[in-house]
């Protein structure tokens, strides 16, 4: 099984222009894609663009890159679309079908960005056409880890790490063996109840859980953050990128964002990849890599940021932790369900059907659930992943209304 660890591309030709698919377009990772794009003076020209519910925000994306074909998650926006494009030569379309031709489109690099299991399908149709992928959604390799691996094994396609950490982690390698690596640690900031009490935690609101002090980034994902989920299912996506095993993973919470991930090696080095808190940074890496382009990313400072402090997570405080790296621990399938059971506990937090800490109660009901009657199984593929996922998305919204009295119908 090949990893990211494996993968030294030589150095690209700069003749041509680097085609790119952008799938995500309109989040967080998307619009800092196109920004990089639009400021790189012609060395990348867009393929195609997908977005989710928004066809003004994608006709938006798509006019401002000149990309060829504009795919929108969501049908029922189709007509707005198409019109919003009037006058261009921009091919328009819409569904889930219209999303995996993007991802399909010709391209060096596609950007995986599409938040959720909804990325899963796009992003592994892309995989399984060879293409390098640049991969910004987490919820691939946890959902459907060993699936996605062994695809980009057999379809000779490069995965390279667009989330800061595992990037940071990708660059501090070098040129590494596996064998030669003791320690990988992964950093979080500690979100917005980094100094809270338990019981104040507990007492969250959805409009405190989103305000993060570093970075901005889409709600689900923001709120994960906030309980240290994210991590968790940061450390499982690292132990399928890199082929490390979890006793290998570590986590330390550092306030500051700076460095984003660090190496150990077997001879007492440590290598470290520092940046300021900017998504730019990772996403420059992986769309220029192996060579290096100019950004207007935040330059890091450290004579400004004076100090750089390192503390061990809480798990008392942050059980979501706990509970996801248990699941990487007992694996048979349960990243899987952590994944689906997650997504569901998330939505009904921001909708205010559960309090905050009832999130990783709810997702490690899920997991006791699947563990007890085999849903929890290893996926055999791609496929295999979706339909664990569906099952235990119906599981938990029956658990929420058994456990909370609350009927959710969320995605």
């Amino acid at each position: 099984m090949e990893t990211v660890l494996e993968f030294r591309r030589a150095k690209a030709s700069d003749c041509e222009p680097r085609s790119v698919v952008i799938l995500g377009a309109t989040g967080s990772i998307g619009t800092s894609t196109a920004d990089i794009i639009a400021g790189a003076d012609g060395d990348f020209r867009v393929e195609a663009v997908a977005g989710g519910r928004d066809p003004q925000a994608l006709a938006r994306v798509a006019r401002k890159l000149g990309a060829k074909f504009a795919a929108l998650a969501d049908p029922a926006g189709f007509g707005d679309l198409k019109d919003a494009l009037a006058g261009t030569s921009i091919e328009a379309a819409a569904g889930a079908d219209a999303v995996v031709e993007a991802a399909l489109r010709p391209a060096d690099v596609v950007i995986g960005a599409i938040a959720g299991s909804a990325g899963v399908e796009p992003t592994y149709a892309a995989l399984s056409a060879g293409r390098t992928v640049a991969l910004a959604n987490k919820e691939c390799l946890v959902c459907a880890g060993p699936a996605f691996m062994r695809q980009a094994a057999i379809s000779g396609a490069r995965l390279l790490p667009v989330d800061s950490e595992h990037n940071a982690i990708f660059q501090a390698m070098g040129d590494a063996t596996l064998d030669s690596i003791e320690m990988i640690t992964l950093t979080a900031s500690g979100g917005p109840f980094r100094t809270w009490t338990s019981e104040a935690i507990a007492r969250a609101t959805p409009e405190q859980a989103l305000n993060h002090p570093n970075w901005a980034m889409g709600p689900k994902v923001t709120v994960d953050s906030a309980g240290l989920m994210n991590k968790g299912l940061e450390v499982i996506e690292a132990h399928y990128l890199f082929g490390v095993e979890a006793a290998r993973l570590d986590i330390l919470i550092h306030a500051q964002s700076v460095v984003h991930g660090l190496v150990a090696f077997t001879d007492g080095s440590v290598s470290a990849g520092l940046a300021a808190p900017d998504m730019k940074v990772p996403i420059a890496h992986c769309l220029s890599y192996p060579d290096r382009i100019k950004t207007a990313a935040r330059r890091l400072d450290l004579a400004t940021v004076g100090q750089l402090t390192f503390e061990k997570p809480d798990f008392g405080r942050f059980p979501a932790l706990r509970v996801a790296l248990e699941a990487l621990r007992t694996g048979r399938g349960l990243p899987t369900v952590l994944n689906a059971a997650n997504e569901i506990a998330v939505e009904a937090f921001l909708n205010r059907l559960i309090s905050f800490h009832d999130i990783a109660k709810l997702v490690e009901k899920a997991c006791d659930s699947a563990l007890s009657d085999g849903v929890a199984r290893e996926p055999e593929c791609v496929a295999d992943a979706l339909a664990i996922d569906r099952i235990v998305r119906e599981r938990t919204r029956g658990l929420l209304a058994e456990s909370y009295g609350r009927h959710f119908s969320g995605h």
